[in-house]
């Protein structure tokens, strides 16, 4: 009996374990519908849909299907026309008016300004800001639906700054995992999440600031949604939502919590006649749980929101946690990365051309893998720079070896021609057209 292939997303794999963990009494409906961020009412389908079809219910209906409400290529490739060619100075409302009136082309005008805009003709007004006032914003409900996250420099222990990396649930007000390392990078804040993911699961959301490791804050980069910097793709990829803070206050309950770890933690450092980072976080193993039972606050709902951590996601974490760089493969099958030439094998478990996009995969123990459609390519490191780009003749790297074979001179296919020469008789051609 052969079995049903079902192919999934990361999201709708994460929405089955959610739903699994419905189905079991283990959370209720309320809950489910936060982790997912979806209304009561739906989760209730999905749950029905679950115990009916299995994992293959919450696969999109639709997929693989055009929509409905897509509009022609051709009426859009006309209203293009004749907004560039007559209504190039108009507004998207006023355009989309005399679209339907004068050349009977009906599209709404949220539409018609998507179109101006990606043409160049009109320029999305930012809207005005309303000035609110500041009130307390209330706790979250249950355990792991936020966590608030940043970074503090000072002098912990000993006379050099370093940074202590936080995580606060929002709910509880507990310090969910800490620790100490040089500064606010990449790979340090990599390093962070790894272990707070195998420690705790994957939070419903993290509320941290605007640094730059954090969000792109280039004043245009909000135009340009593909401008993400790599916590954001390691994030996005493992499903959990960023939300970014305006201002100090906005966080409050970390920058509260930095103030009264300077003022406590430092001593008990110095009691400890601790002085070096190895030692400070080992300490803060045994000095959290107790911070802990005394600080933190009962939840206004006992539930961890929390996910555990799948085989899939479990398995892709050294992906998700490594530093991504685009680069394409020369004509001599190198790829230069970092003053580095990587030489691609001859064997490769996916096809490869030249020119192709890769992925450079630099995880954080220091190898570095070449991805191209989710397979890893097979490499080896020059030790010195080519000395001339060769442009090989063999068209693309496959997973078997070119025999080298060609069909000999008297094979049919090379007798076969597509051009048959044929003697045309004149006087005979007159003939038939005068009769």
């Amino acid at each position: 009996m052969t079995q049903e292939l079902i192919s999934m997303t990361t999201k709708e794999l994460s929405r089955y374990d959610i739903i699994k963990t419905l189905i079991e009494r283990k959370i209720n409906g309320t809950d489910a519908a936060k982790q997912i961020g979806v209304s009561v009412r739906h989760i209730k389908r999905l749950k029905a849909r679950a115990v009916k079809f299995g994992a293959a219910g919450l696969i999109h209906r639709s997929r693989g299907r055009k929509s409905n409400r897509k509009l022609n290529d051709r009426v859009i490739a006309l209203a293009k026309k004749y907004l560039e060619e007559t209504y190039y100075d108009f507004g998207p409302t006023f355009a989309s008016e005399k679209l339907l009136e004068n050349h009977r082309i009906k599209i709404n005008k949220e539409t018609v300004r998507l179109i101006m805009v990606d043409m160049g003709l009109w320029k999305p007004r930012p809207r005005k800001q309303l000035k609110q006032r500041h009130s307390w914003r209330p706790r979250k409900d249950n355990y792991g639906e936020m966590e608030q996250f940043d970074g503090s420099y000072h002098k912990w222990f000993g006379q050099e700054e370093t940074c202590l990396l936080l995580s606060v649930d929002d709910a509880t007000g507990k310090i969910t995992h800490g620790q100490f390392d040089y500064n606010e990078g990449v790979k340090a804040v990599f390093d962070f999440w790894w272990g707070y993911f195998e420690k705790n699961g994957l939070p419903l959301s993290i509320y941290l600031d605007k640094f730059s490791t954090y969000k792109v804050n280039h004043k245009h980069a909000i135009d340009n949604y593909d401008l993400i910097t790599q916590f954001e793709r390691a994030m996005k990829q493992s499903g959990v939502k960023l939300i970014t803070a305006h201002s100090p206050e906005a966080k409050g309950r970390i920058e509260r919590m930095f103030e009264t770890l300077q003022d406590r933690l430092v001593k008990e450092f110095r009691l400890a006649a601790i002085a070096t980072m190895e030692k400070a976080n080992e300490f803060l193993k045994e000095y959290i749980p107790k911070f802990n039972a005394k600080f933190a606050v009962c939840p206004s709902r006992k539930k961890n929101l929390h996910q555990k951590l799948n085989a899939f996601v479990k398995e892709k974490l050294p992906q998700i946690f490594s530093i991504q760089n685009e680069r394409k493969i020369n004509n001599d099958y190198t790829i230069r990365f970092k003053n580095k030439y990587y030489q691609l094998d001859k064997l490769q478990p996916v096809t490869v051309y030249k020119k192709d996009a890769v992925i450079m995969e630099e995880l954080l123990n220091g190898a570095v893998k070449i991805n191209l459609k989710e397979r890893y390519l097979n490499y080896w490191v020059l030790p010195e720079k080519p000395k001339k780009e060769i442009d090989i003749k063999l068209p693309a790297l496959t997973n078997r070896e070119p025999n080298g074979w060609r069909p000999p001179a008297d094979h049919p296919w090379r007798k076969y021609s597509l051009t048959v020469k044929k003697e045309i008789n004149i006087e005979q051609l007159i003939a038939n057209f005068n009769q």
